[in-house]
């Protein structure tokens, strides 16, 4: 079997954002990898399209749920060949994305949310994800330009953590909070800024909605007017902020209680 056999185009080079962002989209697909990952996102109810198997890695094969999609088994030459880097973490496998749900009706099910405002780093989407799985946070709401949680390297960093936790990415960013709000949540803005009140003075409980923004600039200004309070996480002296991963681990701690 090789690179360019038409069977294995759902795994063609892997490592290529652009090109998968648009495969991936056209085809309904994403791709996990890892066995654990991959019994993660049967378990949730994807349809498996295929797995793929470098020679190497044949010892992972006994722990997939395969059923009945095909398994192919290839050299570590053409698993390298095809995605575009060595395969050397486990299997691959292509499976069917879902239709997203309405931001309405993800909100109409929780109590606690964090709402992403354009991250794109997949990395930092799929640690989020892994927090608020961790913490007991009840969705996640994506605006329109933040970062594909099924990208491949979100979904390895989450450890399949987006398959837990429902999401929905809203239609437009301009208005996107008001349908929050007019929910019943209570729209809270995490920064670094010193006029913000501290979180850990902040009552938690009711319907809130947690907003995080990018890790250099923040949450937009205009989201941060929307709120209807900014909460920041006390620093020491001589340290302005956290990364966005470790603040919105502790952000979801206090969220949960």
């Amino acid at each position: 079997m090789d690179a360019d056999d038409p069977r294995l185009a759902d795994y063609f080079r892997l490592t290529d954002m652009g090109l998968r962002t648009s495969l991936e989209a056209e085809h309904g697909l994403f791709i996990a990898e890892g066995t654990k990952v991959i019994t993660r996102a049967i378990a949730a109810g994807y349809f498996l399209r295929s797995v793929l198997v470098a020679e190497s890695r044949r010892a992972d094969l006994p722990a997939l749920p395969s059923g009945d999609a095909p398994v192919y088994v290839v050299s570590d030459e053409v698993a390298e060949r095809l995605t575009g880097y060595r395969v050397h973490r486990g299997a691959l496998a292509a499976l069917a994305r879902k239709k997203l749900p309405a931001v309405a009706d993800v909100a109409a099910a929780a109590s606690r949310i964090l709402v992403l405002e354009d991250l794109v780093d997949h990395a930092n989407v799929g640690a989020i994800f892994r927090c608020a799985a961790a913490l007991g946070v009840d969705a996640v709401i994506l605006s329109p330009r933040c970062a594909d949680p099924l990208y491949r390297r979100a979904v390895k960093v989450s450890m399949g953590a987006v398959f837990a936790i429902p999401y929905a990415r809203m239609t437009g960013w301009y208005d996107g909070l008001a349908e929050l709000r007019a929910a019943g949540f209570r729209l809270l803005a995490l920064t670094p800024g010193p006029d913000a009140v501290p979180i850990s003075d902040t009552t938690p409980g009711g319907r809130t909605a947690l907003l995080l923004g990018t890790e250099g600039d923040g949450l937009t200004a205009r989201w941060l007017r929307e709120a209807d309070q900014s909460v920041r996480i006390p620093m020491a002296a001589g340290v302005d902020s956290l990364n966005v991963v470790a603040a919105a681990a502790i952000a979801c701690h206090w969220l949960a209680k």
